[in-house]
């Protein structure tokens, strides 16, 4: 007999503000299923990220069936799992973890949930030149799902130049020499002038962390803009290129399709990602399904 009840839940960091817990109870009531979504939020629980070790054995212990793990925690977590999907593994960062058989294996959705989004948002952007600004666990992902995409070079510009060039250094290994490079955010002018499109990958711009992640000026009408934050949907980032005529996408459709992503992995069911989008959108607060 399949199973029809699940306990699973997200660690992070300021994770109060979450659209998850409400994406996987409301895909799985549709689905008839008992379905339980916990919060576990390192910040309210006064612990220091490397305690993820410690969170994961508990859920265990506990009977949790997954894991949804996000910043700061992505690339923490791996040193305490019993296997890494190929994904996950080439990444270095995990955002979806099973527990099965007495064992905790790591997934990535963010690259398959970041790819589906971008083809549906903006099927028709030129890749050739992409500047990506964060280069931690999301922005591995990201990166990894544009040279999916096709994109020709992708530049990672990040205030830690050993976190950028380490990434930079591993795309390369896995797409091919020349196809990513590594910048400090001073090079951020030069860049973008010449860019297709920025993708923008930090936590700047979340409720907890407002403001812009780089200076307006720096934004052209020719630029395509990505975001990765969801909550809001429409950060600054996002108001302020549309507002200059440039191409925009949300993180309303990476959020949703790696919540199917993992749905899918936590239960065996296949859930409908139409129906998801229909959801971050009303609860995001929007009319209408993200465009």
């Amino acid at each position: 007999m399949a199973k029809d009840s699940f306990l699973v839940g997200l660690i992070g960091a300021g994770v109060g503000p979450s659209l998850s817990p409400a994406l996987h109870e409301r895909e799985a009531d549709r689905q008839d299923l008992r379905y339980l979504y916990r919060l576990i939020d390192i910040d309210v629980l006064g612990v220091r990220p490397e305690a993820v070790g410690e969170l994961l054995r508990a859920a265990r212990d506990l009977g949790f069936d997954g894991l949804n793990i996000t910043h700061p925690c992505k690339q923490l977590v791996i040193g305490h799992l019993d296997a890494l999907a190929p994904q996950a593994e080439a990444l270095g960062a995990v955002n979806t973890v099973v527990f099965e058989n007495g064992r905790a294996t790591g997934h990535n959705t963010d690259v398959t949930g970041f790819a589906a989004s971008f083809a549906r948002g903006l099927p028709d952007a030129p890749l050739e030149r992409v500047v990506q600004l964060g280069a931690g666990g999301a922005g591995a992902a990201v990166a990894h799902a544009m040279l999916t995409l096709g994109a020709g070079r992708v530049t990672v510009v990040d205030a830690l130049a050993d976190r950028a060039a380490d990434l930079a250094a591993s795309l390369n290994r896995h797409f091919g020499e020349g196809r990513a490079a590594a910048a400090l955010p001073d090079r951020l002018p030069q860049l973008l002038a010449d860019a297709d499109g920025l993708v923008h990958a930090t936590p700047t711009g979340m409720a907890a962390h407002p403001g812009l992640p780089l200076p307006a000026r720096l934004l052209h009408p020719e630029l395509w803009v990505a975001e990765v934050v969801y909550r809001p949907l429409e950060t600054e980032l996002l108001r302020t290129a549309r507002a200059l005529g440039c191409a925009t996408l949300d993180g309303g459709g990476m959020a949703v399709f790696q919540a199917a992503d993992a749905f899918r992995l936590f239960t065996g069911r296949e859930p409908d990602a139409a129906r998801m989008l229909a959801d971050i959108a009303e609860l995001a607060g929007v009319v209408g399904a993200p465009k």
